[in-house]
């Protein structure tokens, strides 16, 4: 299937995610943060699927991240997660770069439908 970075700075959702994305075969890396996760796309020289992340994180929010991933690795497919209504309409100014950007909470099964078709949407 395919190879997904998780980025969220709450573990036990990071694993959550990891845990169930893997439930449909996708090998998923994870990073706290990021800036964990730019070293971490740099290091596999951005051979990744899709890049899955929390927008509201310490050191580098998961927007900064997008658009710094997306600059070095343009092929990127990028999907955000986010809990609050102001963080959403800040990725509202990154449609051209963000596949889609999913509210929390969510359940498992909605995670994996979405991943499923922004996955067929970037192959296809």
């Amino acid at each position: 299937m395919s190879r997904i970075l998780v980025v969220d700075d709450e573990e036990p959702l990071r694993l959550l995610v990891a845990r169930g994305l893997g439930m449909d075969g996708h090998a998923c890396l994870t990073a706290a943060d990021g800036a964990e996760a730019l070293d971490r796309l740099v290091a596999e020289q951005g051979r990744f699927d899709l890049l899955l992340t929390d927008i509201r994180m310490p050191l580098m929010d998961g927007i900064a991240l997008a658009l710094a991933a997306k600059q070095q690795f343009p092929d990127l497919t990028i999907m955000l997660m986010t809990g609050y209504a102001e963080q959403r309409e800040r990725a509202k100014s990154l449609e051209t770069i963000v596949a889609e950007v999913m509210s929390k909470p969510f359940t498992i099964a909605e995670l994996r439908s979405t991943v499923m078709k922004v996955i067929e949407r970037s192959i296809g």
